[in-house]
C-alpha cells in the first residue's frame, strides 16, 4: 500500500520544530555550562553549534527536495552507496538514536511532571520510569489513530512549547533579578578543548532536523515544501535556543547552570517563585511528548523503507488505506522504546552512547548531495528546486564538522564511543540475515491448496 500525502508545508514545520526541540535545551545547558565554565565559550559553543547547524539544515533541505521519498533517511544511503551501509547507518538510527534518545526525552519528561503529581513525596527511579511507560503507551494509541491525528497533536505541542521558550525568555529578561556569586568557573582544561566537549552536548540539543526527509512521500508537492519547513523551522529553532541561553545565563549565571540539574525549572523558579517552575515543569513535559510524538510518527516511515528495500520483513511496509499508519512498525518502535527505558541508564549516558553515532551518520548521508548533484548533471536532468548556496563550500564545512566533532567523542568519551561503533559494526551480519530471510521469502511459491476432502 503506497503512502497517501497528507500533511501541509505548516505541519511539516512543526515537525521540524519538534525534531529538534525536546529535552536537550532544558537539560544540555547544564552540560554545556560544565564543559565551558565561562559566559564566553558558553555563547560561543551555542552560536557556533548553531551557525553549523544551520548549514546542516540548508544541506538537508537541498537532499529532500531532490530526494522525496518515504523513509528517505534509509533512502537516500541505499540509492546512492549501498544498501548495506544504508541498513547499518539505520539499524543504528532506528535501535540506538531513536531508540535510547526517545526513551532519554521521556525518562526526562517524567522528571519533570512526577513532582508535580506527587508533590509530597521524593519520586524514585521506578516512578520515573512507571510515567515515562504511560507516556509512551498515550503517544502510541494516538499515533494508531492515524498520520492525521499524529499531525494535529503535533502541531498542539509545537506551538505550546515554543510559547512556553518565549514567555520563560522574556520573563528572565524583564526580571532584575541577578545571579548570587561569581560569573564563571576556572578552566580546568585548555579553552579549545572546552569548547570541543562542550560541542558534543550543543549537538545533541541541534540535531533532529535531518530526520524531515523521511515524509517524503506524506509532505504535499513534498520537493517543494520540505526545503521550506526545514528553513523555516531551524529558524525558529535558532531563535528559541539563542535567546533562552541568554536568559539562563542572565538569570543563574554559569555557574549556577553547570549545578542545576533541571535548568529551565530553576531558572523558572528565580524568576516566578515556585509556581512558575511547577508551571514551566509542565511545559517541558509537553515539549518532551512533542519530541517523542513526532519520533513515533517518523521512524516507521524508516521501517516502510527497508521494507520496500527487502532488508526488513514485508510487515513493515504495511500500511492502512484509511489511518496511513504501519501499526506493526509503530509498536514495534514503541517496544524498543519501553525497553530502552529500563536498559540505558541515565539522560547523560544516552547522551555520550548517541553522540558518535549520530555525527558519523549525519556526515554519511549529508554527504550523499553530492552524488545526487552528480547524477543529475550526468543525467541531464532538470531541477528547479532548493539549492544551497555556496556549493560545495557550505556541504563539505558540514561534513568536516561533524566528523571532527565524531573523533571529539570517540578522544573524550572512548568506552561509550566503542560500544556505539560495535553495534553499527554488529548491524552487517543482521543485514545478511534479513536480506537472506526476505528473498527467500519473495522467491519462495506459494503453499499448494488443500485437496479437496481433506
Amino acid at each position: 500500500m503506497a503512502i497517501k500525502a497528507k500533511l501541509t508545508t505548516f505541519d511539516a514545520t512543526m515537525i521540524v520544530v519538534s525534531l529538534i526541540i525536546g529535552i536537550g535545551i532544558f537539560r544540555t545547558p547544564a552540560m554545556v555550562a560544565a564543559a565551558a565554565r565561562t559566559p564566553a565559550l558558553f555563547y560561543a559553543a551555542w552560536a557556533l553549534g548553531g551557525l553549523i547547524s544551520f548549514i546542516g539544515a540548508l544541506t538537508f533541505a537541498e537532499i529532500g527536495g531532490r530526494f522525496a521519498k518515504p523513509g528517505g533517511y534509509y533512502k537516500v544511503v541505499a540509492e546512492n552507496y549501498s544498501s548495506g551501509l544504508a541498513f547499518m547507518l539505520n539499524w543504528t538510527n532506528v535501535v540506538i538514536l531513536n531508540g535510547a534518545g526517545a526513551a532519554a526525552v521521556a525518562l526526562i519528561g517524567a522528571e519533570y511532571l512526577t513532582p508535580i503529581l506527587f508533590p509530597a513525596a521524593t519520586p524514585g527511579r521506578a516512578t520515573v520510569q512507571a510515567s515515562a511507560v504511560v507516556l509512551i503507551v498515550t503517544l502510541l494509541v494516538i499515533n494508531y489513530l492515524g498520520i492525521k491525528t499524529g499531525a494535529w497533536a503535533q502541531n498542539v505541542l509545537s506551538i505550546l512549547k515554543v510559547g512556553m521558550i518565549g514567555l520563560l525568555t522574556a520573563a528572565a529578561f524583564l526580571s532584575k533579578k541577578a545571579p548570587a556569586g561569581p560569573s564563571a568557573l576556572p578552566l580546568d582544561r585548555p579553552w579549545i578543548f572546552a569548547l570541543g566537549v562542550s560541542f558534543i552536548y550543543v549537538f545533541y540539543a541541534y540535531g533532529g532536523y535531518q530526520n524531515t526527509i523521511n515524509f517524503g512521500a506524506d509532505v504535499r508537492d513534498a520537493k517543494r515544501n520540505v526545503p521550506r519547513a526545514i528553513f523555516f523551522g531551524i529558524l525558529i529553532v535558532l531563535a528559541c535556543y539563542l535567546t533562552i541561553n541568554v536568559a539562563y545565563v542572565k538569570t543563574l549565571g554559569v555557574p549556577g547552570i553547570a549545578s542545576a540539574k533541571l535548568v529551565a525549572a530553576e531558572t523558572a523558579r528565580v524568576t516566578f517563585g515556585e509556581t512558575g517552575r511547577l508551571v514551566v515543569s509542565l511545559a517541558i513535559f509537553l515539549s518532551a511528548m512533542g519530541f517523542l510524538n513526532v519520533t513515533l510518527m517518523q521512524i516507521p516511515r524508516v521501517y516502510y523503507s527497508m521494507a520496500e528495500d527487502r532488508t526488513l520483513p514485508a510487515a513493515f511496509q504495511k500500511v492502512n488505506p484509511k489511518t496511513q499508519t504501519q501499526a506493526f512498525g509503530l509498536l514495534f518502535l514503541g517496544a524498543i522504546i519501553l525497553a530502552s527505558i529500563f536498559l540505558l541508564g541515565t539522560f547523560e549516558n544516552i547522551v555520550n552512547y548517541v553522540m558518535f553515532l549520530d555525527t558519523m551518520t549525519l556526515a554519511i548521508v549529508s554527504s550523499s548531495l553530492f552524488i545526487l548533484r552528480r547524477k543529475a548533471r550526468l543525467s541531464g536532468e532538470a531541477y528547479t528546486g532548493y539549492r544551497i548556496p555556496l556549493y560545495p563550500l557550505l556541504p563539505l564545512l558540514f561534513v568536516a564538522f561533524m566528523l571532527v566533532i565524531s573523533v571529539n567523542v570517540l578522544l573524550t568519551q572512548t568506552r561509550e564511543a566503542l560500544y556505539g561503533a560495535v553495534f553499527f559494526a554488529a548491524g552487517f551480519p543482521v543485514f545478511l540475515l534479513m536480506r537472506r530471510f526476505s528473498r527467500r521469502r519473495a522467491t519462495s511459491p506459494p503453499p499448494e491448496p488443500d485437496e479437496p476432502g481433506q
